[in-house]
């Protein structure tokens, strides 16, 4: 014969009647499927006032304690839905919520921990969790089921441990974990739970999204055909970033892979792409300071900071990518352009190893296939151009990886240039020879390519991968040669003007007018006999002319997005006009300087 289930009943004041113990015997077993039921009875005054029935791991709560608290939340939720109403209405509606509350009385299943420390709590009791769920603790913490095992399962927490001890209530909300999103995120700074931490006070949520989604299937995509401009010149041409690409930017430490993904973001100003920026392990200080140059350049109007310094936990630091995706996807279902940068996932990689080992899974695990590289490769999945049918929209993703010695043959650098479309590899060596944007142009490269770039960016740029990969090759041919031939001076004078004009400062991206400009003007050797070290200047003069003087080209070049010969024509034209000009000033000035000796 089989043991009888035995069922806890805890009641505040006054016992429960034998009428109400055989009802709730009737619930019992309905839910565990057996008529053999035995209710321990024990008083428990914290409870405030009506009863609470547990058996094996699951919770029935009739007690007023609990039904304070369901009201508590669907108040909570009223409040938040409807903060900008009138006091009144929202008076009328908290009391027509509290006259017509009704106790959820479903069966809640419950565990308690067996152990907590560094963001990490083992749950013992509860047996049906999903992954990705959230679990509620009784001091109001909240975490997720990272882990789920046979005899218990692992959660990493969201918030301060100090209020969880071993035997720590936990209960299952049956809801994934999310979190807020809206229209009102825009300009502000969240931390990875999508909590403003700017001091500008609550943000109204427009809907709530999970942290992960699964990524849209290929039927819902469509290839990547517009550009999203960076304002570099270097990548613009050569290694164009199309909307709905993931391109990677690679490199070591400090040699600008944060800079350039600020200067595409300020470039996007005026171009209808909201722009989300995730900061995962930085500095607080080093975050202060791209938020400041964000504002200073006025992009802040359009964008969203996602930010989980280094001084945060662990399983916020490995959330954080996926609650600024989880933003990034609804302006994308809503037909909107989104930019999102991810810096750095080495970082992250490092905070979800550090999980990993907290949660007691093998150390050598992060080698295999399904675990950092699927980390990262349903991150960045989630990036894409969504079909027409769908409303267009996209997530343009720019996540950054830091090397070490630039070894990009390493687990995590390969893993990610494996998942994404391209990378931009930044090279030491070229940064500290005052090469920047430091890009090396044998190693990077996008595998969208001309399709994201705009038919005037395809025929200006023409030729200059080649010409500049011929430079290289040649200036370490003849660096020791005197006796050179004219042809091949040409070639290195013209070699010496390009690397210089792919010289760019921060915080100074180009329009694609003005980069069509010079790329036209270089292209028919207009540049060539400008000494190196007056092509800066120069550039910035010849675009001065054109924006100012010329303004009818630029103006075409943009709306057409086309450059055909005649217009071709009128741009060389202009160039010599400007050039015929500067060469004069500087015969008067020479002629200056004799008279005046």
């Amino acid at each position: 014969m089989s043991e009888s289930l035995k069922a806890k009943l805890r009641y505040a004041s006054t016992a429960p009647s034998n009428e109400q113990i055989e009802k709730i015997k009737a619930v019992l077993k309905k839910k565990f499927n057996t008529d053999d039921i035995e209710i321990d009875v024990y008083e428990d005054p914290s409870i405030g006032g009506g009863f609470v029935v547990s058996c094996k791991n699951f919770e029935y709560d009739w007690s007023d304690a609990g039904r304070a608290k369901q009201l508590r939340a669907e108040l909570n939720n009223l409040s938040k839905k409807n903060g900008d109403r009138e006091t009144g209405k929202i008076i009328s509606m908290l009391s027509s919520k509290v006259e017509n509350f009704e106790l959820a009385i479903e069966d809640r299943e419950v565990g308690t921990v067996t152990w907590v420390g560094d963001g990490i709590a083992n749950i013992d009791g509860i047996e049906h969790a999903f992954y990705g769920e959230i679990i509620e603790f009784e001091d109001g913490t909240r975490g997720m089921a990272q882990d789920i095992r046979d005899d218990h399962i692992g959660c990493i927490l969201f918030g301060n441990d100090t209020g969880i001890r071993q035997g720590t209530r936990a209960v299952r909300t049956y809801k994934e974990a999310g979190i807020p999103v809206g229209e009102a995120f825009i300009g502000r700074v969240v931390d990875a739970l999508g909590a403003p931490i700017d001091g500008l006070g609550d943000i109204k949520e427009s809907g709530y999204r999970a942290v992960e989604e699964p990524a849209p299937g290929i039927i819902e995509r469509q290839s990547v055909n517009e550009p999203m401009e960076t304002g570099i010149l270097s990548i613009d041409t050569m290694f164009p970033i199309g909307r709905g690409q993931r391109e990677l930017i690679i490199g070591d430490r400090q040699t600008g892979k944060t800079s350039i993904a600020i200067d595409t973001i300020i470039n996007q100003k005026g171009k209808d792409v909201i722009c989300i920026y995730v900061a995962i392990g930085q500095k607080a200080s080093t975050v202060a300071k791209i938020i400041q140059t964000l504002k200073k350049s006025g992009a802040m109007n359009y964008s969203i900071v996602v930010s989980s310094t280094a001084s945060d936990m662990a399983p916020l630091q490995y959330i954080a990518p996926y609650s600024g995706t989880a933003l990034a996807e609804y302006f994308m279902h809503q037909g909107k352009d989104v930019l999102i940068v991810y810096d750095d996932l080495s970082k992250h990689a490092v905070a979800y190893r550090a999980l990993s080992l907290l949660l007691e899974r093998s150390p050598g695990r992060e080698a295999y296939p399904g675990d950092v590289f699927y980390l990262h490769s349903r991150l960045l999945e989630r990036s894409s151009k969504l079909s027409s049918e769908l409303g267009g929209g996209s997530i343009t993703a720019l996540p950054i990886i830091e090397t070490l010695g630039g070894d990009v043959s390493a687990y995590i650098p390969t893993n990610v240039i494996s998942i994404t479309d391209g990378q931009i590899f930044l090279e030491s060596d070229l940064f500290f020879a005052g090469m920047r944007p430091a890009v090396n142009v044998g190693l990077s490269v996008s595998r969208v390519g001309s399709a994201a770039q705009t038919k005037a960016m395809k025929k200006a740029a023409g030729s200059i991968r080649v010409d500049l990969a011929q430079y290289r090759e040649m200036a370490v041919f003849t660096q020791f040669s005197s006796d050179l031939d004219e042809t091949t001076k040409n070639q290195l004078r013209h070699g010496d003007v390009l690397m210089e004009l792919l010289k760019q400062p921060l915080e100074h991206p180009l329009a694609m007018h003005e980069q069509v400009i010079i790329l036209v003007a270089v292209g028919a050797g207009r540049l060539d006999m400008i000494p190196v070290k007056k092509v800066r200047a120069y550039k910035e003069k010849l675009l001065t002319f054109f924006n100012t003087e010329h303004s009818d080209i630029c103006e075409e070049l943009q709306k057409s997005g086309d450059l055909s010969e005649q217009l071709k024509k009128r741009i060389l034209d202009c160039v010599d006009e400007f050039n015929d000009a500067e060469n004069k000033l500087l015969k008067e000035e020479i002629e200056k300087s004799h008279g005046n000796n």
